[in-house]
């Protein structure tokens, strides 16, 4: 099969797309052949080795954590699902490889996709999706009216959080840049500022944060009302040490809580994520879809920043006729 892999750390030209081996499959696992995966906004970091002190995630190693795709085969103590099923799902916790033309997961990883969209749409939601759907149905359980300030509102979780805040009826307030001010309104946001300017120092306080930067927290910290909380969905990887010392801090505080957690999706957060999806409360939000020779061009635009949603990875295109 055809998969993206790296030898070393480094830029975005240490990619390259080989052959490698089919997976097998185990007793608990699923093959699925994979119809597209999204390019996750921290990829760039690890497969640069900025996180390698905190990882232990080491080359040779394969980029995509989450995809779209048709189950290929089943293990057999499997029970959910059958040859040709559409499915979605993520990759075992902290390990990377989706961006291949097929992949074996452990069966609880997985859930059917959601009817209502494509496969290659669908591929922009699993990682992303569930993180905002854990962090405000979870982790803050986010009640109807409460405010809610989405900081990077335009990128791949931001954009979700501005959907799912306003499904769970919070009042969203969304920063990003000028130019994705009127696009960030249109998927719900009842206030939108530009980031880089002082207004964003007079905003009233809110009830929950959810910070997919990771720049400068404490300032953003300050905005919390006393009994508020701060999902810290990103890292400064120029500053490891003062973040995992904000969020540690943050974490025991008496007020103004910081919230910090690490994705892993069960079965159960996938179907409830195509639910939403299905009802039309969340919608995939692809910026470009890449085909998966071009892999370097997308992690090279991933670090320039400035997407709308997500990069999407076309792994397999299907053939005339062959549906979605």
């Amino acid at each position: 099969m055809r998969a993206v892999r790296y030898e070393r750390f480094g830029p975005a030209d240490v990619l390259r797309v080989v052959d490698l081996p089919e997976p097998t499959v185990r007793p608990d696992e699923v093959l699925v052949k994979v119809r597209a995966a999204s390019v996750g906004a921290g990829e760039a970091a690890i497969r640069a080795g900025r996180l390698r002190r905190i990882m232990r995630h080491r080359p040779p190693a394969g980029v995509g954590n989450d995809f779209a795709g048709r189950v290929e085969a089943v293990g057999a103590q499997t029970q959910r699902f059958r040859e040709g099923d559409a499915v979605w799902g993520v990759m075992p916790h902290l390990t990377f490889g989706s961006t291949a033309e097929y992949v074996a997961v452990p069966e609880r990883l997985l859930s059917l996709a959601p009817t209502t969209v494509g496969l290659v749409e669908a591929a922009a939601l699993p990682s992303s999706g569930t993180t905002v759907l854990t962090a405000l149905t979870q982790k803050v359980q986010l009640p109807a009216k409460q405010r809610l300030l989405v900081r990077g509102a335009s990128g791949g979780v931001g954009s979700i959080a501005v959907q799912l805040g306003r499904a769970l009826g919070a009042h969203v307030t969304a920063l990003a840049g000028a130019h994705n001010l009127d696009w960030v309104r249109e998927l719900g946001a009842d206030e939108v500022v530009d980031y880089r300017t002082d207004a964003v120092k007079n905003l009233a306080p809110f009830d929950v944060i959810i910070d997919s930067v990771g720049t400068d927290p404490q300032s953003f910290r300050r905005l919390l009302s006393r009994d508020g909380k701060m999902l810290a969905l990103a890292i400064d990887t120029a500053n490891l040490l003062g973040t995992f010392v904000f969020i540690a801090r943050g974490s025991i505080a008496r007020s103004r809580k910081v919230v910090s957690f690490s994705n892993d999706p069960s079965t159960e957060q996938l179907e409830a994520l195509a639910r939403y999806v299905e009802k039309g409360a969340i919608r995939p939000l692809v910026d470009t879809v890449f085909p998966m020779d071009d892999i370097v061009e997308a992690h090279r635009r991933i670090e320039a920043g400035g997407v709308r949603g997500k990069y999407v990875i076309d792994v397999c295109p299907p053939s005339p006729g062959s549906g979605r």
